[in-house]
């Protein structure tokens, strides 16, 4: 897997295979950040969690295009390793990329140091875990005012999220193959 832009453009990226871990496809990697610098993010100024991050591919890419930092959630032992050799490998600062090797779920049931301009989560497939994380992440204040969530979730599930989360906004929702890639942010009051 390689990173598509930014500085660290082309580098490869250790991965990993288990249950439930999918790295994200090249071309939906691509859509997603396209969609994202469309609607206008600055990364220098970005503040990024990125949770069920697997190998990092949406964390790292983040960086490579200017994130001032991001915070890697992964629960799987082995992944969360790899997310910190992949770091050493790519030479990223370490006060731009910290690791919790750690549960998604425990890791939202505290309040933030600080809100994150933009949340990717990419659950396992079949866990229902996504509206847990979105509950949280709005109760604890996990996302910024202007921030925005990206759910990276299976095609063709009849969800919709805005009538449980009044509170949030689709901005996008697309499907690639089978996965679909939704974009909220919050309404504004």
């Amino acid at each position: 897997m390689r990173i598509i832009a930014g500085t660290l453009r082309g580098r490869s990226l250790k991965t990993t295979v288990g249950p439930g871990y999918r790295p994200a496809m090249g071309k939906v990697r691509a859509a997603l950040f396209s969609m994202l610098e469309a609607r206008g993010i600055n990364w220098p100024l970005c503040r990024v969690l990125d949770l069920f991050a697997g190998s990092g591919s949406l964390g790292f890419e983040a960086l490579s295009r200017g994130a001032g930092e991001v915070v890697f959630v992964e629960a799987m032992p082995k992944a969360a390793a790899l997310i910190g050799e992949n770091a050493e490998k790519l030479g990223v600062e370490s006060g731009r990329a910290h690791i919790f090797a750690e549960e998604a779920g425990k890791v939202l049931n505290r309040a933030p140091a600080k809100p994150f301009d933009l949340i990717f989560i990419d659950p396992p497939y079949r866990r229902n875990l996504l509206v847990p994380c979105l509950k949280s992440i709005l109760r604890r204040n996990w996302l910024a005012p202007a921030g925005i969530i990206n759910a990276e979730i299976e095609a063709g599930i009849s969800y919709d999220p805005e009538q449980v989360f009044p509170e949030l906004s689709v901005i996008a929702d697309r499907d690639y193959g089978q996965t679909r890639v939704v974009l909220w942010t919050l309404m504004e009051k």
